[in-house]
């Protein structure tokens, strides 16, 4: 059994079973993967893969057993190299993000640019999705890290540390009947159309939770994943508008809309950044988590790692700590 051959089967997994992709991601020919994955199968004495003719079809219940543990094999000699690398310069490497479009929008350009300033030789790539997709990539070893607000819970492989809390705002247009309303109520907003996130997306879960306890039908008109497009359409009159603070800017938005507090209506949220359990954090990574939340410094993300793999154990760590506001 070769490491080839394990990178080989979990990057055929990952190009949809397509052997001919995998050889183009890999810069080697088609029929050199086939024949190792075959030379491994009948090493291992099991089918990995189905097939149908000479294509392949489907993995197989061995095969769906054999790529998880091929999958933590190749993590962990990741994590050897990346090991070997901070001894031997620390100061360079690669960074994966994955996350939502506002935290890329919104929350992450100047932590990015700080960064980048500190580490001009650190390649930072920036994936955007949903937050299932998001918390799969980190669950999965794609990116190094996950920051999404919802959905990172569900995945018991990951570490998950609070980064920050925040609210919404409700944006209308400056001659909206709700700029005269004091204070603000979910009744009068439930009068009107609402254009907000889609669900799973930014909070939406917490923002549905309130109308719901107050007996409330909220008439969502219209959803989008970045709040850019929410700006747009309230400003062509389609509703009123219900986007995390962050993404108002008045120096931008201003102009046509006002922002209106909804502190008081809606539970804060959380997001958090999320790394898989088990992976070696190199001195940077740690750097990263601390400028994008000052309180997650090297002592405190450490101090985590070593709480082991409970997870109740790691929120004990934080109970009744004040998060930043944005």
């Amino acid at each position: 059994m070769k490491l080839q051959q394990l990178r080989y089967i979990w990057e055929v997994s990952q190009h949809d079973l397509n052997v001919s992709q995998t050889a183009n991601a890999l810069f080697t020919s088609q029929p050199g993967i086939s024949k190792q994955i075959r030379l491994l199968e009948d090493e291992l004495g099991v089918e990995i893969f189905a097939r149908n003719g000479k294509h392949l079809s489907r993995v197989t219940p061995a095969g769906q057993a054999i790529l998880k543990l091929s999958a933590d094999v190749l993590r962990q000699v990741d994590s050897i190299r990346q090991v070997a690398l901070e001894f031997s310069d620390e100061t360079r490497g690669t960074l994966s993000v994955a996350t939502t479009h506002t935290q890329a929008r919104y929350r992450l350009p100047p932590v990015i640019a700080a960064f980048r300033r500190k580490y001009p030789e650190v390649t930072l790539h920036m994936h955007q999705g949903t937050p299932q997709q998001i918390a799969e990539m980190a669950a999965d070893g794609t990116v190094d890290f996950a920051i999404a607000t919802e959905a990172l819970e569900h995945f018991a492989d990951l570490m998950m540390l609070p980064a920050y809390q925040w609210n919404r705002t409700v944006v209308v247009p400056k001659d909206h009947p709700l700029t005269r309303v004091h204070p603000l109520t979910l009744e009068a907003i439930a009068e009107h159309d609402i254009v907000t996130y889609v669900f799973g997306f930014t909070g939406r879960s917490k923002l549905d939770e309130a109308f719901r306890q107050q007996g409330l039908a909220a008439n969502v008109v219209f959803t989008a994943t970045d709040a850019d497009v929410i700006k747009t359409y309230v400003r062509l009159g389609l509703g009123v508008g219900i986007i995390a603070q962050m993404a108002f800017e008045p120096e931008i938005d201003g102009g046509k809309l006002v922002a209106l507090p909804a502190e008081h209506l809606f539970e804060p949220s959380v997001t958090h950044i999320g790394f898989r359990r088990g992976t070696f954090l190199r001195g940077f990574m740690f750097d990263f988590i601390e400028a994008f939340a000052p309180h997650l410094n090297r002592g405190v993300v450490e101090a985590v790692l070593n709480r082991g793999d409970a997870r109740a154990e790691v929120d004990h760590l934080f109970k009744g700590q004040a998060l930043p506001v944005f």
